[in-house]
């Protein structure tokens, strides 16, 4: 194995795309909960690219300008390093792990206090050839 190959094949893109072709992005510690990430996310999983893209630019939800700066990076990552067409691409794999909590404080009635979980999300998506997209299981 050279070099370059060497680099070119992380342990995080063996663990989401193993030796087939495709890309992903991925947008660590935003600051949106990871529950409601989830249920954007769960709008485009499975769908081609440009389905995906209209569907998350009307989608009401905060999260889905995040979800769609995401998939747009995970596009250009695919045709820039990967060399592969756009208007081929499926969304494959689309996950929201849960990040790190800020943990804070609000004052309450006589003394008291209440803990604030602000919680963070790690969104990843993974986008890959429409045929390609049949042999995997997600």
């Amino acid at each position: 194995m050279s070099v370059t190959e060497r680099r070119r094949s992380s342990a995080r893109r063996e663990s989401l795309l193993g030796d087939q072709p495709g890309a992903f992005a991925t947008a660590r510690y935003q600051r949106i909960t990871p529950m409601k990430a989830r249920r954007v996310v769960d709008l485009v999983r499975g769908l081609p690219v440009a389905d995906a893209q209209s569907v998350l630019k009307f989608a009401p939800q905060a999260a889905a300008e995040t979800v769609l700066k995401v998939l747009e990076s995970a596009v250009a990552n695919a045709e820039t390093t990967e060399g592969l067409a756009t208007d081929n691409l499926v969304v494959s794999v689309a996950r929201v792990d849960e990040g790190p909590t800020m943990k804070r404080w609000r004052p309450r009635a006589q003394g008291r206090a209440t803990r604030i979980n602000k919680r963070t999300s790690h969104i990843t998506l993974v986008v890959q050839p429409a045929d390609e997209k049949k042999g995997r299981t997600a």
